[in-house]
């Protein structure tokens, strides 16, 4: 923008100006229409008084003996009449009754009786536009009588009639319109422009410093749909307000974790080069504890990765190949550490040949994530009834998509891990447990622009289903 160029005035951009200059248009738009058949109508009624009145100068023509007047009382009452001269016509007889020595000559002819409303606003607007003409106009009887009056204007007097009629209507019509617009443009800035410039203030103020409790809109007790604007942006301010004050929270806690984290894993790792150790140990109470020492450390090891994992914020990219999901889920299951006394057994029903576009580590760690999590499951007490436990995965080809459903047979979800299953921290199924494996498999499978949600988890066993889009056919 060039200097010295000056925004308008705010109110001269806004609604408010908006609707006052819309309001003060349709009032007018409103008018003409209304105008249009008024002064057809004010056309009409102008000519029906000319013949009213040539019917009363008539009548007084008919009150003297032989229906003669003297000269001067005849060009008075025809003065009178505002008419130039006048004809009856009854049963067939035409009648001449006054008249000025020279008739005029007639440029139209018009006929009140039975003229159509079409016909009449179009012959009013034909007098506007010329004016002079001498007029032949017909009617009927004022008393209804038979016969007709024939009677001849000056188009002149009528055209001067509807030029102040017309004048009087824009002066009233801009009246009205000003009044109207004024009247709905304080409606408007009271009901509707205030609130929301207090709202739209509000918002840019929330987004300025959303810590700031002086930027929050004020509660509303208005029932419309503004009191319900504000009653909901005031709520959304509310959660917004404690969302970002736990995401700092969690952020100082989460920097504050990583450090303590890097230095647990050094010391995780020389507990389970010590743990190794142990296994050489002949001493039975040794050889009985060591196993579980390690299975500790390992577990502690994995949920340190597990947490670095989940709280990096910059989760590379998914870098799609074409993987045998067969051999990667076979993979996957065995990283996740089956128990060697085979309580709980892998049975893999993908096809062979059924191949998909993803990326392959990540979808390995959705698996390992699923399976350690179905093992961990199952290892709580008896949970799969006689017989060892079984993990399941099938798959198939959908409609551009591949469906897979990862399943086992132990006790089910308890309900309250289904209500925030796929949240870190609060999903767990187990006690102790922190719900990262299944909210980092959703986070990588949404990634690939899928799908993983719960399909069925009852006494029968547990079913995930992951939908991945965009595989080949």
């Amino acid at each position: 923008m060039q200097e010295g160029i000056k925004n308008p005035a705010p109110w001269l951009r806004g609604l408010s100006a908006r609707l006052l200059v819309l309001t003060a248009v349709f009032v007018m738009l409103s008018e003409v229409l209304i105008y249009v058949p008024s002064i057809s109508l004010f056309r009409l009624t102008f000519l029906k008084d000319r013949i009213a009145d040539a019917h009363l100068a008539s009548l007084a023509l008919k009150a003297t003996p032989d229906n003669v007047v003297a000269r001067p009382l005849e060009m008075e009452l025809l003065a009178n009449a505002m008419v130039r001269g006048i004809v009856l016509k009854r049963r067939e007889a035409r009648i001449m009754m006054l008249m000025e020595e020279m008739p005029p000559t007639v440029d139209a002819i018009y006929d009140l009786r039975g003229a159509s409303a079409w016909r009449l606003i179009m012959d009013a607007f034909i007098t506007l536009r010329q004016g002079q003409r001498t007029l032949r106009v017909w009617g009927d009887f004022p008393d209804k009588s038979e016969g007709s009056i024939e009677v001849i204007v000056d188009e002149a007097q009528l055209h001067a009639a509807m030029i102040d009629y017309s004048t009087n209507i824009m002066k009233l019509s801009l009246v009205i319109s000003l009044i109207t617009a004024g009247l709905v443009f304080l409606s408007l800035q009271l009901l509707m422009v205030a609130p929301m410039r207090r709202i739209t203030a509000s918002m840019v103020a929330f987004r300025k410093a959303p810590e700031d409790a002086n930027a929050m809109i004020a509660e509303s007790s208005r029932g419309d749909e503004i009191g319900t604007a504000q009653r909901e942006l005031r709520q959304m301010q509310d959660d917004l307000r404690v969302a970002l004050t736990q995401r700092v929270r969690l952020a100082a806690l989460g920097e504050a974790v990583s450090k303590v984290n890097h230095d647990l894993r050094n010391i995780l790792a020389t507990a389970q080069l010590v743990s190794d150790r142990l296994g050489d140990v002949q001493d039975p109470t040794v050889r009985q504890v060591a196993p579980r020492l390690m299975q500790s450390i390992d577990r502690a090891i994995n949920l340190c990765s597990q947490s670095l994992s989940f709280g990096r914020a910059d989760e590379a990219p998914p870098n799609p190949v074409i993987v045998s999901l067969h051999e990667l889920a076979d993979d996957a299951v065995a990283y996740a550490g089956l128990p060697a006394d085979g309580s709980i057994v892998w049975r893999n029903d993908v096809p062979d040949g059924l191949t998909l576009k993803a990326d392959r580590e990540q979808i390995f760690r959705v698996l390992m994530n699923l399976a350690r999590n179905a093992i961990q499951a199952m290892s709580v007490g008896s949970g799969h009834g006689e017989g060892a436990g079984e993990i399941t995965l099938t798959a198939k080809n959908g409609d551009a998509a591949i469906i897979m459903e990862f399943g086992d047979n132990g006790p089910g979800l308890p309900d309250k891990a289904r209500e925030h299953l796929f949240e870190a921290f609060t999903g767990s199924a187990r006690a102790g447990g922190t719900g990262l494996g299944l909210a980092i498999a959703k986070e990588l499978v949404v990634a690939h622009g899928g799908e993983l949600s719960l399909a069925r988890s009852d006494d029968a066993g547990t079913v995930f289903r992951i939908v991945l889009p965009g595989q080949p056919g």
